[in-house]
């Protein structure tokens, strides 16, 4: 059950994560972020942070040109962490079943809220033509009001109201459709990899191959040695228990492939580099007609 207080706080965040995308950008209003704070509100920020980051992911490769609008990961990964938490939902459940429906429902609010704009824009105008600064100001700053409430108002109501619906098709799920949260909870897990291929979709991979697999093996090396040092760190509390752990742990050496794969980026990044450099021009002999050279002064 989510408290009024929780609801309160969830939803002039939803209210303040679109003006700081639009003003302030200090990436308060990014899913991941939306997480993190929705999931410190409701008590479990594991959730909160598994479920933004993935929704971080879906929308990894996304961006908007102008007015465009597109879907609204930020407030899905609100509402999926809420009900997640509230109900016992699992993260990947919540993403498929509540966070993906909720972003792209949330586009027609986004426009309604650019439209609404358009007033304030307008009376800015007839101010700018009075030189009325401080009429300039006041609907300036009114018109944040519309975007504020294009997030915030669908959360609240989605909170208010969709707690019991949202409770009830878990257990239904969960007595009577097994198959269905199973294959949701598969497709949660593959949406990340979507924003991935979106991603590599509009970037020059091709062209940057050598730069990508450098960076993927860079990672998963990084990412064996960081379970190495926890490993340590979670067994440094006495002499005894670090030693225990020294004996115990199976520290796998590097794989060749790894090796050889930083190795070949290398070589490419090498051969690229030198194929690029321009050649320098050889000295020209052709004299031009009428020129006069030292030898015939």
């Amino acid at each position: 059950m989510i408290q009024w207080w929780q609801i309160l706080l969830i939803t002039l965040y939803s209210a303040y994560q679109i003006l700081d995308e639009l003003t302030i950008t200090s990436s308060a209003g990014s899913p991941v972020f939306a997480g993190f704070v929705t999931g410190l509100i409701m008590g479990d920020v594991s959730t909160g942070l598994l479920i933004g980051a993935e929704a971080q992911l879906l929308v990894l490769g996304v961006g908007t040109f102008g007015g465009a609008s597109r879907i609204d990961a930020t407030s899905g990964a609100i509402l999926a962490t809420a009900f997640s938490v509230a109900t016992g939902m699992k993260p990947e459940l919540a993403l498929s079943t509540i966070a993906v429906p909720v972003a792209a429902l949330l586009v027609y609010t986004d426009v309604l809220g650019r439209f609404s704009t358009t007033y304030f824009a307008h009376r800015v105008d007839a101010a700018v033509e009075r030189f009325d600064y401080k009429g300039i100001e006041r609907n300036f700053l009114l018109g944040a009001i519309p975007w504020a409430l294009s997030r915030a108002l669908p959360v609240f109501l989605a909170l208010m109201f969709g707690g019991p619906a949202v409770g009830a098709a878990v257990d239904w799920m969960t007595n009577n459709a097994q198959w269905l949260a199973d294959g949701l909870i598969l497709a949660g897990k593959m949406l990340p990899g979507v924003g991935f291929a979106i991603l590599l979709r509009y970037l020059p991979a091709k062209k940057n191959l050598a730069y990508l697999g450098l960076g993927f093996v860079i990672t998963a090396i990084l990412m064996t040695l960081f379970s190495y040092i926890s490993t340590l760190a979670a067994a440094a509390g006495t002499v005894g228990d670090v030693a225990k752990a020294l004996n115990g742990a199976k520290f796998n050496s590097i794989p060749m492939l790894g090796i050889a794969i930083i190795g070949l980026a290398l070589a490419s990044i090498s051969y690229k580099n030198a194929v690029s450099v321009p050649k320098a021009a050889a000295p020209t002999t052709t004299v031009e007609s009428g020129e006069i050279e030292d030898d015939e002064i």
